[in-house]
């Protein structure tokens, strides 16, 4: 930053974003070769590329952050907004399975028996296992304030402690769900409630995954002091994202367990 005479990153060459696409392109046309001719050949090759392209990404960013001072206050400020989109973007696209949801389920057309659920389908409980997912939720958003606070306090073994305890409510919720699923008494082939069922909640949980992860990496670097009280946006973004998986929960409970039960 000394040899510049402007505060801005300028960011160096990186393959990260070819490997990134090339993975993406390779799962998604492995899951469709999975579904159709029952090889996970490809698909598992795109994940193992996506996860050390992840590490090495991460790595990096990590590296510029902490160690170069390359994430200057107003760096920080183009990546705040740069999460603040990326968030207002994932709403959107939450948007068309809430959509697609209150569409089928408001003004049910003759083909599903004019009322909602169709016939033929036995919703959840959402006083059992949702309830108690949506406990575990809740409480998670709690921890994560609290390790968010204590990061600000210069609290080091609070901030570890709060997120241990994140991490572990987030693998409890996907465990929970993943056991869901399998006692569900309708798959996602049941017509337009178990498309828009298991689209929606699936989607969530594969955000509670990516905010877990978040939250994993986190968790390493408070444990290696990476964060300080004036300067810890990684972990600020990490949090905002847990939030908004919260409130999309909220939102999934509400509308598709209790009131579309």
């Amino acid at each position: 930053m000394a040899t510049q005479a402007h505060p801005y990153h300028m960011v160096d060459p990186s393959p990260w974003p070819l490997t990134g696409a090339i993975a993406a392109l390779m799962i998604t046309s492995g899951t469709a070769i999975w579904f159709h001719f029952h090889s996970t050949l490809l698909m598992t090759l795109g994940m193992v590329l996506l996860i050390l392209t992840v590490y090495q990404w991460w790595r990096d960013v990590i590296r510029e952050a902490t160690f170069q001072g390359l994430h200057t206050p107003p760096v920080q400020k183009g990546l705040r907004y740069g999460m603040i989109l990326f968030i207002a973007s994932e709403v959107l696209f939450f948007l068309g399975f809430f959509w697609a949801f209150y569409h089928s389920s408001l003004a049910p057309t003759p083909e599903l028996g004019g009322f909602w659920p169709p016939a033929g389908i036995t919703p959840l409980d959402p006083f059992e296992v949702p309830l108690l997912n949506t406990t575990v939720l809740l409480a998670s958003g709690v921890t994560v304030t609290w390790a968010h606070h204590s990061i600000i306090e210069g609290q080091r073994k609070q901030a570890i402690q709060a997120l241990t305890l994140t991490v572990l409510l987030g693998a409890y919720f996907t465990l929970l769900q993943a056991m869901e699923y399998c006692e569900a008494p309708f798959t996602i082939a049941d017509g337009v409630y178990g498309a828009t069922f298991f689209v929606a909640t699936g989607f969530h949980g594969l955000h509670v995954l990516i905010g877990s992860t978040f939250l994993v990496v986190c968790h390493l670097r408070q444990v290696q002091s990476h964060f300080t009280s004036a300067h810890h946006f990684g972990f600020e973004a990490a949090a905002w994202y847990w939030h908004f998986v919260d409130v999309v929960w909220l939102l999934l409970y509400i509308s598709i367990y209790w009131w579309g039960s």
